[in-house]
C-alpha cells in the first residue's frame, strides 16, 4: 500500500525529555574505540571521569530518539538509514538535560526503489534553552514508494583529485557491535547471527552510525588534536555495511575549515561511508 503524503508530513514530537550521564558519554566513546590504547592520555579524557570527560560530538545520534516514524505506516522490515547529518550548535556537555523536537522534513518517491524520508530532531538544554544540536536522517523505505510525490535530485560533493592529506586507520573489535548496541540501538541484526542470515548477511553487522563514530574519532585525532569542540558539522552517506573486526581506514582532505572524507573497509578495498562532509570551528 501506497504511504499517505500528508499523514507522514503531519507527524510530529514536540517536547521530548531526555537525560544522559557522564557514564553514557564515557560508554559511548568506548563504544567508539577511545581508549583503545589504554596509555593515550588524550583519548583517556573520553573515557575517564577524573576530569569531566570530553565528548564526541556524534554522540548526539545516540541521545535522543524520538518515537516519529511509528504512527507513519512505512514497512520497517524494509527501511535503511541512508545519510546521517549532525549540525553542533554547542559542544555536549558531559551530562545534561535535553528537550527534544522532531518532524519530517520531506518525503520523496522513488517509484520501485521506495521512498525518501527526510527526518529532523532539534535539541536544547531542558536548563537554559540554548540549542545543542541538529540531527538530520535521510531514511530509504524500499517497500514505500508510488506514492506519487516528487523525487529527490541528489548533489554530490566535488573532492579533490590529490591524495588523500591524512589517513587514519582503526580496527574494530569482534564484539564492537555488543558494544554500540548498549547505546541504545537493540536491533538484533547487529547481533544475532541467525537473524543476520534471514536478512541475507554472512554474519552481524555493524551498526553505520558506529562506523560514523569512528570517523568522527579518526578526523578529532588527526585535524583536530583531540579537540572535538571544533566541529561544527558532521554529515556523511552510509554506503555498505561493516563487519565487526574489520579494519576501517578514514581518508581526509582538508580544505580550510572543511574536511571531505570517506571511509573504506581496508582488507576490501570497500567504501563504507561516502560523500562525508565535516565543517570546523576557526576559532
Amino acid at each position: 500500500m501506497a504511504i499517505n503524503y500528508e499523514k507522514l508530513m503531519a507527524l510530529r514530537v514536540a517536547g521530548a525529555t531526555f537525560s544522559y550521564s557522564s557514564k553514557d558519554s564515557m560508554l559511548y566513546a568506548l563504544t567508539v574505540g577511545m581508549g583503545q590504547d589504554p596509555l593515550n592520555a588524550d583519548e583517556l579524557r573520553f573515557v575517564l571521569e577524573e576530569e569531566p570527560p570530553k565528548t564526541l560530538p556524534t554522540m548526539a545520534t545516540v541521545l535522543t530518539r524520538t518515537p516519529l516514524m511509528n504512527a507513519s505506516g512505512i514497512t520497517f522490515s524494509k527501511m535503511l538509514h541512508g545519510e546521517q547529518r549532525l549540525t553542533v550548535h554547542h559542544p555536549l556537555p558531559p551530562e545534561h538535560d535535553l528537550v527534544a523536537d522532531s518532524r519530517i522534513v520531506e518525503v520523496y518517491d522513488h517509484g520501485d526503489k521506495g521512498a525518501v524520508i527526510l527526518t529532523e530532531t532539534e535539541a536544547r538544554s531542558a536548563i537554559s534553552g540554548e540549542p545543542i544540536y541538529t540531527i538530520g536522517n535521510t531514511l530509504m523505505a524500499r517497500a514505500d514508494g508510488n506514492f506519487g510525490g516528487a523525487r529527490r535530485e541528489s548533489k554530490l560533493l566535488n573532492f579533490p583529485e590529490r591524495s588523500p592529506d591524512t589517513v587514519e586507520i582503526f580496527n574494530t573489535a569482534p564484539n564492537q557491535a555488543l558494544l554500540y548496541r548498549l547505546n541504545g540501538d537493540r536491533n538484533m541484526l547487529h547481533a544475532s547471527p541467525s537473524l543476520a542470515k534471514i536478512a541475507g548477511f554472512p554474519r552481524p553487522i555493524l551498526h553505520g552510525l558506529c562506523s560514523y563514530g569512528i570517523a568522527c574519532r579518526a578526523i578529532v585525532k588527526s585535524v583536530c588534536k583531540y579537540d572535538a569542540s571544533r566541529i561544527l558539522r558532521f554529515d556523511v552517506r552510509l554506503a555498505s555495511p561493516v563487519f565487526p573486526g574489520e579494519t576501517l581506514k578514514t581518508e581526509m582532505w582538508i580544505e580550510g575549515p572543511v574536511v571531505l572524507f570517506q571511509c573504506k573497509v581496508a582488507d576490501r578495498d570497500v567504501v563504507v561511508l561516502s560523500q562525508g562532509y565535516c565543517e570546523l570551528r576557526l576559532d
